[in-house]
């Protein structure tokens, strides 16, 4: 199992998925409607690491944030 956890504006529990990819968790992710809005525009970090690639491995236990644009002035 890794830990999703949803930042900033995405307004929504953390939450356990199996998945061996990004690309699974993106996959499981899509028929979130809460969550797929920010799929395109979010930044996606493995256990605290910016990562671009939805090929990127995961393990258990992995950590995987998604973390929404935002706006400063």
């Amino acid at each position: 199992m890794v830990r999703i956890e949803f930042l900033g504006p995405i307004q929504k529990a953390s939450i356990e998925l199996e998945a061996s990819s990004l690309r699974d968790v993106a996959d499981q992710l899509h028929h979130d409607k809460e969550v797929r809005e920010w799929l395109e525009t979010a930044a996606v970090a493995v256990n605290d690491t910016l990562v671009a690639s939805l090929d990127t491995p995961l393990k258990d236990g992995d950590k995987v944030s998604l973390l929404p644009p935002v706006c400063g002035g």
